[in-house]
């Protein structure tokens, strides 16, 4: 059955119609896997796949912080739905709410904010809630105001454009104040997000200054911050420890026990008294699930994740399940009564093999696999050729660790076609220079032609 999205339910229901809500790692790998199981179902029209989501696209968000420096071309961070499922009915669109007790899901799409019929209703059998997570945003005055996210391949190319715009205002600007506050950069959160994104952006901004007749590398200010004792948690204390050292060393100020007071008239008010006028504050301090699953009702716990069971299923409900973000999966492998497993890629793409096999042995009248993992290790890239990791136990650091990384997210960055063109990428980026475009005004794309024809936007006016 082809991919066609429209603005329409799907056509008339087949004998089982499984409704994937959510693109992302679970929600692919989940509806790649079903597509090959249940290919002769799906050619028969026995079985159909829904997969709703916000983006024609998955992101491979460890691949952000590199397409962020300008490592990775962007396009090459994100798999098309449409290509890697053409067995699957992709509606691109958001689930409002989702009624169980009626297997039914109500969703908006682009269509109907077009034609104004309101959302539409695609009923199901099988659901698999998997609508993954959004940052967890706390209540600072300025952040919503000023701070820039780094979570989808959009906010990681604009943070690109937005750093080295500030080097070109610091660059022409004759207020010494304006230069200090454009050269400032502030990074809250100090996991994968936070110190894999400062790290590639310090880099490529330290690269890019050679190119200005007056600014050095030594005028840019990079600063981390931290609410608690340490960094990088998940690749164990001495490589966290490691890692603090290796920033600092590169004249980052990495702060700990720390925490973002105020962002307020662009300045930076940390809980230890410091104040950083600054024009790029980004908020990496962790996710929390998505708001669709509070109107599901379906179990949830105190975090607001769908309480699972080991099999994937939701709690006491048939015919629903989830993973990744959205579960509170109980963790097997753990000695600790009561332990989760975490919410990260790595659970995420193992979890969907188990969930897809466990959907189609339900329909088969088949006893459920119970996921169970032991967690293999963490790496983290500091930049080019640095890194970190702990990996089966033994940690690792600087080069070798940075090459671990590397070699571990191609080998699970899905598609051949995308693990081609990293690789080539990678290499060609091993050969020539970097590249210290900024090309800003992709976001504002109809802002030239409509000054041509006389209409002045305003700064935050798109032009739609």
């Amino acid at each position: 059955m082809a991919s066609d999205s429209g603005g329409t339910p799907p056509g008339p229901p087949p004998s089982v119609r499984i409704l994937v809500v959510g693109g992302g790692y679970v929600g692919m790998y989940t509806a790649l896997r079903l597509q090959r199981k249940l290919k002769q179902r799906l050619r028969s029209g026995e079985a159909e796949i829904v997969v709703v989501t916000p983006d024609p696209y998955m992101t491979y968000q460890p691949f952000l912080p590199e397409a962020a420096a300008g490592s990775i071309s962007p396009r090459h961070v994100v798999v098309p739905l449409r290509r890697v499922l053409p067995h699957c009915t992709i509606v691109i669109g958001e689930a409002q709410r989702i009624d169980h007790s009626k297997r039914t899901a109500t969703v908006t799409t682009l269509a109907t904010g077009e034609d104004g019929t309101g959302a539409i209703e695609i009923p199901y059998d099988e659901i698999v809630v998997a609508p993954g997570s959004v940052s967890r945003t706390l209540p600072v005055p300025g952040l919503a105001a000023h701070g820039f996210g780094f979570k989808t391949i959009e906010e990681a190319i604009g943070l690109r454009n937005h750093v080295i715009e500030q080097m070109d205002i610091a660059s022409t600007t004759r207020d010494l104040a304006i230069r200090d506050a454009a050269l400032t950069f502030v990074f809250v959160g100090g996991g994968y997000a936070g110190v894999e994104a400062l790290a590639e952006l310090e880099d490529m901004a330290r690269y890019t200054a050679r190119y200005y007749h007056n600014i050095k590398a030594e005028d840019l200010k990079w600063i981390l911050v931290e609410a608690t004792g340490r960094i990088l948690p998940e690749v164990g204390e001495a490589m966290g420890k490691y890692a603090v050292r290796e920033l600092r060393g590169r004249n980052i100020d990495v702060r700990l026990d720390t925490r973002l007071e105020s962002c307020e008239d662009r300045v930076a008010v940390l809980s230890d008294g410091a104040r950083f006028p600054t024009r790029t504050l980004v908020w990496t301090a962790g996710v929390k699930p998505a708001p669709l699953l509070a109107a599901t009702g379906l179990p949830l716990n105190e975090r607001g994740r769908l309480i699972c069971t080991a099999s994937l299923t939701v709690e006491g409900t048939e015919h629903a399940w989830a993973a990744g973000d959205a579960a509170a999966v109980p963790d097997l492998t753990s000695d600790e009564p009561g332990r989760e497993t975490a919410p990260n890629a790595q659970h995420a793409v193992r979890q969907a093999k188990v969930l897809a096999e466990n959907i189609v042995a339900a329909m088969n009248g088949e006893p459920l696999k119970e996921y169970r993992h032991s967690y293999a290790g963490s790496v983290a890239s500091l930049g080019l050729h640095k890194g970190v990791a702990h990996v089966y136990g033994r940690r690792l650091k600087g080069y070798p660790a940075w090459l671990i990384h590397r070699m571990y997210h191609l080998s699970r960055v899905p598609t051949f076609n995308r693990k081609a063109r990293v690789l080539a990428e990678w290499t060609l980026a091993g050969l020539f220079k970097r590249e210290i475009v900024s090309l800003g005004s992709l976001e504002h794309p109809r802002a030239e032609f409509e000054l041509a024809a006389g209409r002045h936007p305003g700064p935050d006016d798109d032009g739609r």
